[in-house]
């Protein structure tokens, strides 16, 4: 199999079939895609539900995900990575170590030290963040947290089919992750072209925390010269790779990948 030109990266809760449509976009310009499973997210949607609780899915580490990631692009020749929520700062891990020509994080989960003590960040995320839950019990998001954290203001048609068909159980332990040394990073680290992308009517991750990200890469363009981008989107909420108007954040995305690639 040839090295693809993007790879994209997943995020909580979320399977490789939320990428989809991008990909059919991306290819159908020319690109070569490729979009790989966390560990144990390549199953049917179904089969992860009806597994739930599952113990490996409650042990799953975000050291490990990267590490799925950081082996695959080992193998290849620096593609751009995109990647959403979670996913987001994968790239941004990916593109410190040299691993990717250029990434776009999207709605991107904060590294670690970067915290956002907002409402609606602090709702959305409790299940990973409740200090009284058993962080190794994988963690299933009801339809009102999922209405809440990923879909609100959608039609609630749309929001019931997102739900029934992309959401599996996650690992609290991934949750966890960006708090700890996994989710490092280094803002100085010279490294590939980063485009951030935020949505101003995210609950899961709020726009003023990927500010905030933002704002520490700025912090050090001047030692490190990093061409860092942030884009603050009126009306995107956290679904905003299956909202009603993606195909606008994927030409975005796009550009930035065929421009910096």
């Amino acid at each position: 199999m040839s090295t693809p030109d993007v790879v994209f990266v997943h995020g909580m809760f979320m399977t490789p079939l939320c990428w989809e449509g991008w990909r059919d976009r991306f290819e159908a310009r020319g690109l070569r895609t490729m979009a790989p499973a966390w560990p144990g997210h390549d199953a049917p949607v179904e089969a992860q539900c009806a597994a739930h609780p599952d113990p490996a899915r409650g042990e799953l580490t975000l050291e490990a995900v990267v590490d799925t990631y950081r082996t695959l692009l080992a193998g290849m020749d620096r593609p751009a990575v995109v990647g959403h929520s979670m996913g987001g700062l994968v790239v941004q891990l990916l593109l410190q170590e040299g691993l990717a020509r250029c990434g776009v994080a999207i709605h991107s989960a904060p590294p670690q030290g970067v915290i956002s003590l907002k409402w609606s960040f602090l709702k959305s995320n409790w299940g990973s963040i409740n200090p009284f839950q058993d962080t190794h019990q994988a963690w299933m998001l009801t339809f009102e947290q999922f209405r809440y954290g990923f879909v609100n203001g959608l039609p609630e048609d749309l929001q019931r089919e997102a739900f029934a068909t992309q959401v599996v159980p996650e690992s609290r332990l991934v949750g966890s992750g960006p708090t700890t040394a996994a989710g490092h990073i280094d803002f100085a680290k010279p490294r590939g072209p980063l485009l951030l992308i935020a949505g101003e009517a995210d609950h899961m991750i709020p726009a003023s925390l990927n500010q905030t990200n933002f704002d520490r890469y700025a912090a050090a363009h001047a030692t490190s010269g990093n061409q860092t981008t942030l884009d603050r989107q009126p009306g995107r909420t956290h679904y905003t790779l299956g909202q009603p108007g993606w195909e606008a954040v994927a030409d975005q995305t796009l550009a930035f990948v065929a421009a910096n690639a």
